[in-house]
């Protein structure tokens, strides 16, 4: 959420800004800036009226001392009200205050400089791309059809169980994803993460404070009789762990690294670019999270995109980086960075992970703080995260483009944590 004092110090700047986003901020500008008028006049009268009422009350008790009990009584009638005025003033501040938060959760974060102008996906800026295999004349098939062949993900028992998006894995394709999950947790921690195992549903006051609510409402699995929330992300809890928190100085740099089951209604999603791992309702992922000094946060922003770049690369999947448009990046994030894998047997590119830095956004909503050590003041942090992996298209990418004749094989930096090092049809 970005702060009144910036908003009205920097107008100009955060409407241009928003542009980026493809958002015409001026009018919920203008608002935001007349009601904190607003709201300061109406606390100046009450502060007035406290200090008003603090005085009358010693004079009443000196008044009662002096005998003159009627010019007491008549000064008890003005307090009176002039509580009876403060209390009107609490509930038109209150509204107010109501008013201002409600246009602040609408203003989306500010985007970096290096963000490019655009409405989609389509105007998203590659910087980097690794050199594609050569699949010339080699009949491969999208993972779906591997699957069934391989007997390695049942989507129709899924359906059966829950419903289109719930795939149940089997077998090989089970000890698989077992090992993806294994493999990106102990990369996480030789990187200097520390592993935590979040609640896998969160309340209303943690969807607010990542930013899922109220703007991702709609994409969130609801339990309505005790009002929670399946997470669509491991960032919204992990993250959430350091709402109303102080941190000191020396507990810096945070690096949090979970592994959580993911939910995600995906309404509206259909036809054949979700079909089979591409587009789920339930998915695993291993997710990093970071709490950085501001003067950090874009430092540790490129070296998480270094690290989840090491990852595809010991994976041996072809890849490559996009810098996300202002039409693509999401509401919170400031700066974002997509990785995709090249898939062989659908000949498309399939989005793997997103690396994001909040700067301060997501940190004012949490009250996320540090005390520094220098000037003793509590300063706002600054919060990140990245995908680090998403399971589904990275299991789909290496069934396709590790596909033989006869038989799957399987990179060789998993083979520990499968026990074998193909998969062959039964």
């Amino acid at each position: 959420m970005l702060p009144v004092k910036y908003i009205i110090e920097n107008k100009d700047l955060v409407i241009d800004r928003l542009k980026i986003k493809n958002m015409d901020a001026s009018s919920i500008v203008e608002q935001i800036i007349r009601l904190d008028s607003e709201r300061r006049e109406l606390q100046h009268q009450l502060d007035r009226e406290l200090g008003e009422l603090k005085i009358i009350s010693r004079q009443i008790g000196d008044l009662f001392k002096q005998g003159k009990a009627e010019e007491a009584t008549l000064a008890k009638e003005h307090t009176v009200a002039i509580k009876e005025s403060g209390r009107i003033l609490k509930e038109k501040h209150q509204d107010i205050d109501g008013q201002l938060r409600e246009l602040l959760i609408q203003l989306p974060n500010l985007p970096h400089e290096s963000v490019p102008p655009g409405k989609g996906e389509e105007d998203n800026l590659e910087v980097k791309k690794s050199e594609l295999p050569d699949f010339t004349g080699q009949s491969l098939k999208p993972h779906w059809e591997l699957a069934a062949s391989y007997d390695l993900i049942d989507f129709e028992l899924g359906v059966k169980l829950t419903g289109a998006g719930f795939p149940v894995y089997k077998k090989q394709g089970a000890k698989l994803q077992r090992a993806l999950i294994s493999f990106f947790l102990d990369e996480g921690e030789a990187a200097g993460y520390e592993e935590v195992m979040p609640p896998i549903v969160v309340n209303e006051d943690s969807g607010f404070g990542t930013g899922q609510l109220p703007d991702k409402e709609g994409q969130m699995y609801h339990i309505g009789v005790d009002n929670l929330y399946l997470i669509p992300t491991a960032e919204v809890p992990v993250t959430n762990i350091y709402r109303d928190v102080i941190l000191k100085r020396d507990e810096m740099p945070v690096k949090n690294i979970a592994y959580t089951p993911c939910f995600r209604r995906e309404a509206g999603s259909w036809g054949s670019h979700v079909r089979g791992l591409n587009r789920l309702h339930q998915f695993d992922k291993v997710e990093i999270v970071q709490v950085r000094h501001p003067e950090e946060s874009y430092k540790a922003l490129d070296e998480m995109v270094a690290y989840v770049e090491t990852l595809v690369q010991k994976l041996g999947l072809p890849y490559r980086i996009l810098r996300l448009c202002g039409g693509d990046i999401s509401f919170t994030s400031a700066l974002t960075y997509d990785f995709e894998v090249f898939s062989a047997g659908q000949e498309r590119w399939l989005e793997v992970s997103s690396v994001s830095n909040f700067v301060d956004f997501q940190a004012n909503r949490l009250k996320l703080r540090f005390r520094d050590s220098e000037s003793k003041k509590n300063i706002t942090a600054h919060t990140l995260n990245g995908s680090a992996l998403a399971l589904p298209r990275i299991l789909a990418a290496i069934l396709e483009n590790n596909q033989k004749d006869s038989y799957i094989e399987i990179p060789e930096v998993l083979q520990k944590y499968t026990g074998f090092d193909r998969i062959e049809k039964p």
